[in-house]
């Protein structure tokens, strides 16, 4: 009988296949936690692809001058101005795919051949390297780090993947070509083109593409700006190479470009320094340092780079004969009155001279303006109707009572007294008496509120001052001083001073709106930068500039008359003096220099233009000597204006409808009468309606002056104690 075969029941059996299973369960869960990990570790906190576009590039700002020539490039340590990728030619864009990745439009983010080259560099040749594609090199630029570690090459991979899935081909390559390095500060490669031959990828010839597109894979070692500039030159023949095996370029278009001559631009360096860093200051406070540094903005100055460099040039060569009178230093100032743009700012006569602190802007800087401050003194005066162009003060030893302090006794320039002299050449020789004569009759603490109306900033507490304000006993800026002059320029109007036409953000918003005006022939041109900004934005509205009336165009016209009257400063500066603008007799001017000689000063204008000038040193030693009207600021003016005004034709002010003329006696300044004297020579005078002096108002008396406020004083201040200074008063027809 056989036997009965049973299954094998071996406790063993069982608890091998139960072992079996526990340890395949907890290979399981090991690898489960090593994926995860993993995971964590590679792709924990990845960055959203998204950013690329959501948070924009910082890009620098841009400072033009008015016709768009760029000034100043303002940024942290990254220049870069984006660009678009239709508006480049087709070369331009071959030139990157062929010496990055010609397969760009073939493959979804990755290349294997280059995958598969790079790890066997990695692992056999102890060499970390990346196969990357242009969507790879964009990742890590914009979303990851330089970190070459085989983690961050696991994130590139994958950010690479979801980029090609979220946006074009297209969007991608542009977004690569603004992002990429160059070497140096140049990001992207509208700023490379900028930086190495001055002009926009947009207008790159194929030779100059060639070699941008080399620059990415080693900017450094690749540099036409390195220590060997020839390889640079070999990796352009590489690319335009590659340009033509893949059949991006004929081989004529080749031959052509091996063949180019490159003319590289010599680096940028910082242009108008005074002006750019002064205009990149007012930006910052408007609108913060991390905006101006990072948003792209581009600012239209009002700057004529020209006009600019020629007044360096001038201010640099004058100055530097001066050295035998001890001067070092000089700063200039050039402004269309009647819109206030700044068309020319000299801070100094060399930014980067150390020596005499050349970075310190003068214009900017508070100094004393010696007589230069006159005329604001008198055109009160003659606004109010205190006195006229033909008004008789006695240029004559005088004293003027301070409160808490000595006498102030002035004298004049020339050191001589000129007796009775009428305010027209009391102010045209700059005489000094009768200045301080009119500050007592105008009340110092009229002239300081006054002055503040005419743009001076830094004439605060009258009790502050004295007598010797009228003679620059105050200190200006050379900016505030020009803004004075502007309102006798302007017929009496203030138009603040305006270093900004357009300030624009990179998506072509208008940020800052320029003054209302009329365009010049030049800036109608619809390839002037400010005129296409205008036309390309409807709803752009201008609005006027902030004008504000300080004084009648009566008195403003009888000033400038005066300024421009060369016959009647003959007696002080000779007919001839560099005051006299050869083809423009119109133009007003003045001088002013300090008595301890720190300070020269010429400021002069008509309609069109105004220039202001200083010369001194930085450290405040006094000159040696100068001359005004002929050496000093006054050759240096002369220059400018006349460079200024070139293509200007003469224009002299308008006499205002609150003018009128009438025939004076040259000595009395009275009204010739019906039957006048032989000793009365006749001259012509300009007043204000009104104020005509009648033939028989001469009669001499004296001002009574209250002490205290050092002003006319009232009928009931005249019984303590006035103080009399001796001038001559008309009586008004």
């Amino acid at each position: 009988m056989s036997k009965k075969t049973t299954p094998n029941k071996h406790p063993r059996n069982k608890k091998t296949l139960k072992s079996r299973i526990n340890k395949k369960k907890i290979v399981l869960f090991s690898l489960f936690l090593v994926s995860c990990f993993l995971f964590l570790y590679f792709f924990w906190d990845l960055p959203n692809p998204t950013r690329l576009t959501s948070h924009p590039s910082p890009a620098s700002t841009k400072l033009l001058d008015r016709r768009g020539q760029l000034l100043y490039e303002i940024f942290t340590d990254q220049r870069r101005t984006p660009i678009r990728l239709d508006t480049l030619p087709r070369y331009v864009i071959d030139a990157h795919l062929a010496a990055e990745d010609k397969d760009f439009y073939k493959h979804s983010g990755f290349s294997l051949r280059g995958i598969s080259r790079a790890i066997k560099n990695t692992f056999f040749r102890q060499k970390l390297q990346g196969g990357s594609t242009i969507t790879q090199q964009l990742v890590k630029k914009a979303l990851l780090s330089d970190d070459r570690t085989i983690r961050r090459k696991a994130r590139e991979f994958i950010l690479s993947l979801a980029v090609e899935l979220i946006y074009s081909k297209d969007q991608i390559l542009e977004l690569y070509l603004n992002q990429v390095p160059f070497g140096g500060t140049a990001y992207g490669l509208e700023s490379a083109a900028q930086t190495y031959f001055g002009k926009s990828a947009a207008d790159l010839s194929l030779a100059e593409a060639a070699l941008l597109a080399g620059l990415p894979q080693a900017p450094s070692y690749y540099s036409p700006f390195g220590s060997s500039p020839e390889k640079a030159k070999d990796r352009q023949q590489y690319v335009l190479s590659q340009m033509l095996d893949n059949k991006f370029i004929t081989q004529k278009q080749y031959d052509e470009a091996k063949d180019d001559e490159l003319r590289y631009t010599p680096q940028a360096s910082l242009k108008a320094p005074h002006f750019s860093l002064w205009v990149k200051d007012l930006l910052v406070q408007k609108y913060s340092l991390e905006k101006v540094e990072q948003e792209g903005l581009t600012v239209i100055t009002t700057l004529d780079l020209e006009l600019q460099n020629l007044a360096q040039d001038i201010v640099a060569s004058e100055v530097a004969k001066l050295q035998k009178e001890k001067v070092t230093n000089g700063a200039a100032l050039v402004t269309h009155p009647k819109t206030g743009e700044i068309l020319s700012l000299i801070g100094s006569r060399d930014y980067f001279d150390t020596a005499i602190d050349g970075n310190v802007n003068v214009v900017l800087a508070r100094r004393q303006p010696g007589s230069a401050i006159k005329p604001v003194n008198y055109a009160l005066g003659l606004d109010r109707r205190l006195f006229t162009a033909a008004t008789l003060l006695a240029d004559k030893p005088t004293c003027f009572s301070q409160p808490n302090q000595k006498p102030y006794c002035p004298d004049n320039y020339d050191g001589q007294f000129h007796g009775p002299t009428q305010v027209r050449f009391a102010l045209a020789n700059s005489f000094n008496i009768p200045a301080v004569k009119a500050l007592v009759i105008n009340g110092l603490v009229d002239f300081v509120a006054s002055s503040s109306a005419f743009g001076i900033t830094t004439f605060t507490d009258p009790k502050s001052y004295g007598p010797s304000l009228t003679l620059g006993g105050g200190e200006v800026t050379m900016l505030d001083l020009s803004t004075a002059f502007g309102v006798l320029a302007n017929s009496g109007t203030r138009v603040d001073l305006n270093p900004i036409l357009a300030v624009i953000d990179r998506t072509g918003k208008i940020l800052q709106q320029v003054p209302s005006r009329e365009l010049s022939p030049e800036e109608s041109d619809k390839t002037h930068p400010l005129n296409s900004y205008l036309l390309n934005h409807e709803s752009y509205v201008i609005n006027p500039p902030s004008n504000t009336r300080v004084i009648s165009p009566g008195a403003a016209f009888i000033i400038s008359h005066i300024l421009y009257d060369n016959g009647a400063r003959s007696a002080t500066f000779g007919s001839s003096s560099q005051l006299v603008v050869k083809g423009h007799p119109e133009v007003s001017v003045k001088t002013g220099t300090t008595n301890d000689k720190r300070d020269n000063w010429t400021l002069g204008y008509n309609p069109d233009i105004l220039v202001a000038v200083w010369v001194g040193n930085n450290d405040n030693t006094p000159m040696s000597r100068v001359a005004s009207g002929v050496t000093g600021a006054s050759p240096i003016w002369n220059k400018i204006v006349t460079q200024a005004l070139k293509d200007y034709p003469q224009r002299w002010p308008t006499q205002p409808a609150d003018v009128t003329g009438a025939t004076v006696c040259s000595l009395s300044g009275l009204r010739v009468p019906d039957n006048p004297d032989p000793s009365c020579q006749p001259r012509y005078e300009y007043f204000l309606k009104g104020t005509i002096p009648s033939p028989d108002a001469g009669s001499r008396r004296d001002i009574p002056i209250y002490k205290p406020s050092q002003s006319p004083a009232t009928s009931k201040q005249i019984t303590e104690e006035p103080q009399n200074i001796e001038a001559q008063n008309h009586a008004v027809a």
